[in-house]
């Protein structure tokens, strides 16, 4: 991690207190003159495509083309991002976009430009920013400390909507005045300054204790830790409706423009830059919206009058009422999607950030990218103003969902627990040992054969998110005190990861859950290799392996623990 100066140690509750870090505070400023040129090159794709062709099909594809790449391989960015140094994951995910970039300029310059193509490069650069969008997002707990981090998640999203606010209103002058070309140019050179600032990033990498997990492992954890996660699991939902059904508003804005407001680029951009505008008010009122209301209450707020903001952009024929609609609709999507990726941000433990972050990336975006293509083509059968009237009633309906997949309460980061002692080990293993079986047996007064019970339930999820499967708990018929937790791991390596990812919060599970043992003899447990095939002498003249042959913890500390 960034080490800090001692003078920057000081907790701050107000939104710009993460830039008194001067590693965030360069970052931070750079990434705004990227996403300046990222909402450039969108006017002018939009626009372009809108000269191209008049299928409303196509318009709404450029913004499908910008956020597919994110659902499609989020979580394998998210999985390079937790495997490797995020800064360097960073820099080559910017060199990905800059030649998308640099390549739709030369293009577009000598007139070669055609709509498969415009998408197609789009596509390219969307996928280097979803490369990068999980090592950048989980790399900022690395640049503040843990009371900044809320309001540094805040301030990113601060960034893009400051962009928001002049970007389009800047792309739109620069594609009247100049053409599209050079709405492309400014957006490869506005790369620049984001890469000279991580270059300049000293980040200080914890080594870590154990081999690299491989690159198919690591993604299948991170699948395993979110789908034994219920938090995380209705966050991604509710996220990811919220983008189908919002995504109308950003892919129909340049027909908006276009067919209800018969205005041109330059309106274009104002009404991208008043959605901006309003998305930055959003943005700096998240933490009062947090101390004032619960989680569930903040989502049905903010989509509510998401409903009626476009439902008025609907209606409205009037720049002047269609622009207000808009700062509306910007203040309460940014305060829904940033509540969203603090609730996944604030759940998810250091060793899976990338991949969480890139899940939550992965359903707001796939969520907007579907909900283009899906309102593109409805915009094509039954024109804008139905398209748009339909999102805003299914907008105003989704609080239902609250029903069933209820908000969970936003708490604090699950902070890594301290390293565990070794277990006990005689038997020579290597790292792709296994699988391993680990028995724990419990002796449980049958008054609280209930309460014990339902606490394992949730140790179940524990051990599963981090690495077991296979988990059983059984209850002997002969000894009904007697109860036994079974779970499998794949390899002793495996194990090993599993038992030391364990956050502060699970530890304290497993004690409780150990806290209802009774009886003289604490909690019994086994560790036990299920095919012992390379552990066997076979013959006599065999040798045995040394004991120096089994892999080690680097224990810093003891404990109890499975």
């Amino acid at each position: 991690m960034t080490e800090m100066p001692k003078t920057q140690m000081l907790s701050g509750d107000g939104i710009t207190a993460p830039l008194r870090y001067a590693t965030f505070r360069r970052i931070w400023l750079a990434s705004l003159l990227s996403n300046l040129g990222i909402l450039i090159q969108g006017v002018g794709a939009a626009w372009a495509m809108t000269q191209m062709t008049a299928s409303a099909d196509k318009v709404a594809l450029v913004q499908t083309a910008l956020m597919l790449p994110v659902m499609l391989i989020s979580m394998p960015a998210g999985a390079i991002a937790d495997m490797h140094d995020r800064r360097i994951v960073a820099l080559v995910s910017l060199a990905i976009a800059l030649t998308g970039a640099t390549a739709l300029t030369v293009l577009a310059w000598l007139g070669l430009i055609t709509p498969n193509l415009l998408l197609a490069l789009c596509f390219v650069v969307g996928s280097g920013m979803a490369l990068m969008g999980p090592a950048w997002q989980s790399s900022v707990s690395e640049q503040v400390p843990p009371e900044a981090l809320p309001s540094a998640v805040a301030l990113n999203g601060i960034s893009y909507n400051i962009a928001r606010s002049m970007g389009p209103a800047i792309g739109g002058i620069v594609v009247a005045s100049l053409g599209a070309v050079a709405a492309f140019a400014l957006n490869a050179l506005l790369y620049l300054p984001l890469i000279a600032a991580l270059f300049l990033w000293r980040r200080v990498a914890e080594p870590s204790r154990l081999p690299r997990e491989r690159f198919s492992r690591a993604i299948v954890s991170g699948v395993r830790y979110i789908t034994n996660s219920p938090s995380i699991k209705i966050v991604l939902m509710r996220t990811m409706v919220t983008g189908v059904i919002g995504g109308a508003i950003l892919a129909l804005m340049p027909l908006v423009t276009r067919d209800l407001l018969q205005g041109g680029a330059q309106t274009y951009g104002i009404m991208l830059g008043a959605f901006g505008l309003g998305a930055v008010i959003g943005a700096l009122n998240i933490g009062e919206v947090r101390k004032r209301l619960s989680g569930e209450a903040a989502i049905r707020a903010c989509t509510l009058s998401m409903g009626g903001s476009i439902a008025a952009v609907a209606l409205s024929h009037q720049p002047v009422l269609t622009a207000a609609a808009l700062v509306v609709a910007g203040a309460v999507w940014m305060m829904a999607v940033a509540l969203f990726n603090i609730g996944v941000q604030l759940s998810a433990p250091r060793w899976v950030a990338g991949r969480s972050l890139a899940a939550y990336q992965a359903a707001i975006s796939g969520g907007i990218a579907i909900g283009s293509w899906g309102w593109g083509r409805l915009t094509d059968a039954a024109g804008v103003e139905i398209a748009l009237l339909v999102s805003a009633g299914l907008m105003l309906a989704s609080p239902l969902l609250g029903l069933w997949l209820r908000m969970p309460r936003i708490g604090a980061r699950g902070e890594d627990a301290e390293v565990l002692a070794d277990p006990e080990v005689r038997l020579a293993l290597t790292g792709r040992s296994g699988p391993l079986v680990v028995e724990i047996e419990y002796r449980i007064a049958q008054d609280n054969a209930r309460a014990f019970h339902n606490v394992m339930q949730d140790v179940q999820l524990s051990r599963q998110r981090n690495g077991a499967y296979g988990w059983s708990l059984a209850r002997d018929i002969a000894d009904p005190e007697l109860w036994t937790e079974r779970y499998h791991c794949p390899t002793w390596l495996d194990y090993l990861r599993q038992r030391n990812r364990a956050t502060q919060s699970e530890r304290a599970l497993h004690q409780q859950a150990m806290a209802f043992h009774i009886g003289p003899d604490p909690v019994r447990i086994r560790r036990m290799l299920e095919r012992p095939f390379g552990s066997v002498r076979w013959k006599d003249e065999t040798p045995d392996r040394a004991a120096n042959d089994v892999l080690p913890v680097i224990a810093s500390a003891a404990g109890s623990s499975t």
